[in-house]
């Protein structure tokens, strides 16, 4: 376990840093329901946001953070764009010193629904493998290798991609120390646990499910992990998460999609055209 372990460990190191280097599109819909009586459920709200998806180092912060930059919702251009992320970043490129809060935050902006959703990142997962944080965690090798995507949403066309044809190793975490590396908008504790789908010889991740809450509150995300010919490694290619609020009979429902993977360079020149 723990070589393998230590491979999974160099493994996220280094594809957090090539992930630096590139952006993607994200196409991520989100969809609010109400819980009736007897497993019948009533759409309240339905958002569909396209943005740009990267992931920055704030100054003197010690992990990259992913930034959702949303320019499109529902079809409709944010026009607000270029002012909100001055804030945070000195040039197109480079992070200021905001705080990583600050970059969580603007990421869940367009969220919908009356759930504090920061969770919602596909990288996130791969954060508690880094060699700086797997101390904080518990590992063991499980024989429950049916994604949580699958039992949630049933086999449907788009659980294909939550499927692997190697051999696996399938690995349960749960997080022991505190305080948290994930926390509640009041600053208290969220312990998170899951799995992951980890090659055993070259440590690579190429699924991921994580779980936060209790029986009032809970949140499900699974991740898919695929090869990009152009970059020639691994990369999110899907997310999906389920977050259920049984006192408030509130379902949330999401889906994204990533696509259109290039180096951040283009993405700063582009934005510099006139």
């Amino acid at each position: 376990m723990s070589v393998v372990l230590g491979r999974a460990g160099r493994y996220v190191a280094e594809l957090q840093q090539r992930l630096s280097t590139i952006v993607a599109e994200e196409r991520y819909v989100q969809t609010v329901w109400h819980l009736r009586a007897a497993d019948r459920r009533e759409p309240l709200s339905r958002v569909e946001l396209r943005s740009e998806f990267l992931l920055v180092r704030p100054d003197g912060a010690d992990r990259y953070v992913e930034l959702r930059d949303t320019f499109e919702v529902d079809g409709r251009p944010v026009h607000d764009r270029r002012d909100r992320l001055s804030g945070l970043f000195t040039d197109r490129v480079s992070p200021s010193r905001s705080s990583v809060q600050q970059i969580i935050d603007e990421s869940a902006r367009y969220n919908i629904g009356d759930i504090t959703r920061t969770l919602n990142v596909p990288t996130l997962p791969l954060l508690f493998l880094h060699p700086r944080y797997q101390s904080r965690f518990k590992f063991e090798r499980t024989r429950d290798t049916e994604p949580a995507v699958a039992r949630l949403q049933g086999e449907t066309a788009g659980t294909a991609v939550f499927r692997v044809s190697t051999e696996v190793w399938v690995i349960a975490y749960r997080e022991v120390d505190e305080p948290t590396l994930v926390r509640t908008p009041e600053g208290r504790n969220r312990p998170v646990r899951g799995r992951f789908w980890i090659e055993p010889d070259t440590g690579r991740v190429l699924m991921s499910d994580l779980t936060a809450g209790d029986n009032d509150l809970r949140a499900e995300i699974s991740v898919s992990y695929q090869s990009e010919p152009l970059l020639g490694f691994l990369v999110p290619i899907e997310m999906r998460e389920r977050y259920e609020a049984r006192k408030k009979n509130t379902l949330i429902e999401g889906s994204a999609r990533y696509s259109a993977f290039r180096p951040l360079a283009a993405r700063e020149a582009g934005q510099r055209r006139p």
